[in-house]
């Protein structure tokens, strides 16, 4: 018996301190595990606990829900679009085709398949960039099925849409912006053509049903490829405020749940004076209470916004609490933890800075190779994910130090996933499960 009862403590420690990885930056959406005991060093037979081959490449990231793990992808004739779910041991508990239609970009580093999905534990919610939206169980039962095509229009992007949505209470949130965004109301619509502004929508769907709650039309000054997002919108939350964050078309926006409405604008991300028309926003802004860190493009600027703002907040004292001019991650989004703030460039270069004040503590070179996927956070360490296969370890705090440095030998676009102990890597070949 007293065995038992210790057995059980175990467990019930064991719970307390694993995490359910629910969207692409995990339990709170920003990339912070709390969990403890993460591996730090494998390769591509150490520490791996198992190995699952993928039908098809995509960028996107696992989610994982206690022992059940979701992901998009590519099927095996190339074409078309699948929800795939998982159990923890490796093995396909069913799969779903959201769509047909598959199209590569940037030589097969992304696809079709790039938006993730999410899930509130009970339901899974998937679309892909052909238009293709569906909710389904965990034991892979249809809810509803749309495309977002054809009620949103077409998705007009260079690339293709990456977006991945947000699930919050009883909705659905998703944001298209792109070039050829109609608003709703014709008459407004030709005015904003005729004054050149761009559109971009921020939605709101009832999770259960697919059906419309609401829709927001965003205007912009934003032309070119800048009117390109392939941003995500980030649920920002605190003890006294709640909105939505919407990054693209040259400005970041804070929007009402209830409604959509905007509470708050931010711009100066793509200066008018030296216009870039390719300054197109991959990279999404990252919060915890307290801050908002807003990446931009290209080399551009970084900010540091205070969630209390209101109105048009560019340049304004009020509204930002620090302003970096250029050293943005151009792919991978910011990170934030412990007073932090953590900015993983494209070419690996690791920037570590105050998060109340802005002030760099250290800029080093990581792993020299391309960083497409978003640093993630766990037990006093940050994982970085290069193209070529490289996880670099590094340890948190204010002095740079790299701890370990990890190769699986295939490529990865995908940023990682933590759960129950376990490390998640998605690579264009497999999904790795990864533990001490």
């Amino acid at each position: 018996m007293k065995h038992l009862k210790i057995l059980l403590l175990m467990i019930l420690s064991l719970s307390a301190f694993a995490d359910n990885w629910q969207t692409w930056r995990g339990k709170y959406g920003n990339g912070i595990s709390d969990e403890t005991g993460i591996v730090v060093n494998w390769s591509r037979t150490e520490n791996v606990q198992w190995r699952t081959k993928l039908p098809g490449r995509a960028g996107s990231t696992p989610i994982i829900w206690e022992d059940q793990i979701f992901l998009t992808s590519v099927a095996e004739n190339g074409d078309d679009l699948l929800l795939i779910c998982l159990n923890t041991d490796g093995k396909v508990k069913w799969q779903q085709k959201l769509g047909t239609g598959n199209r590569n970009i940037r030589g097969n580093e992304g696809n079709s398949a790039s938006p993730s999905p999410c899930t509130d534990g009970q339901y899974v919610w998937a679309y892909v960039s052909t238009g293709d939206i569906g909710c389904y169980d965990f034991e892979g039962n249809e809810i509803w099925k749309g495309n977002l095509e054809k009620w949103y229009g077409g998705f007009d992007l260079f690339f293709v849409m990456a977006s991945t949505p947000v699930v919050d209470g009883d909705r659905l949130y998703l944001q298209f912006i792109h070039s050829n965004v109609s608003l709703l109301d014709k008459a407004a619509d030709q005015k904003r053509k005729d004054e050149r502004k761009s559109a971009g929508m921020l939605v709101a769907l009832d999770k259960m049903t697919g059906s419309e709650i609401w829709v927001h039309e965003r205007l912009s000054d934003a032309h070119s490829e800048c009117e390109h997002s392939y941003a995500s919108p980030i649920l920002y939350r605190d003890e006294k405020r709640e909105f939505m964050i919407v990054h693209g078309a040259d400005y970041v926006t804070g929007h009402r749940l209830n409604d959509g409405d905007e509470i708050w604008r931010c711009g100066g991300l793509n200066r008018k004076d030296r216009y870039n028309p390719a300054f197109r926003f991959v990279a999404s802004p990252a919060a915890v209470p307290g801050l908002i860190v807003v990446p931009s493009a290209k080399n551009g600027p970084v900010l540091g916004l205070r969630p209390d703002a209101t109105g048009f907040v560019t340049d304004q004292s009020n509204g930002q609490r620090w302003k970096r001019d250029q050293n943005t991650p151009d792919v991978p989004s910011p990170l934030i933890h412990d007073g932090l703030v953590y900015l993983c460039r494209e070419n690996g270069v690791l920037i570590c800075m105050d998060a109340e004040t802005g002030e760099e503590f250290y800029q080093e070179r990581t792993h020299n190779n391309r960083h497409r996927a978003s640093p993630v956070y766990a037990d006093g360490k940050v994982y970085l994910t290069s193209r070529d296969g490289v996880i670099t370890v590094v340890k948190a705090g204010r002095k740079f130090e790299i701890l370990a440095q990890n190769e699986i030998e295939e490529e990865i676009a995908s940023s990682l996933a933590i759960s129950n102990g376990t490390l998640y890597i998605r690579s264009f070949e497999a999904l790795y499960a990864i533990r001490n």
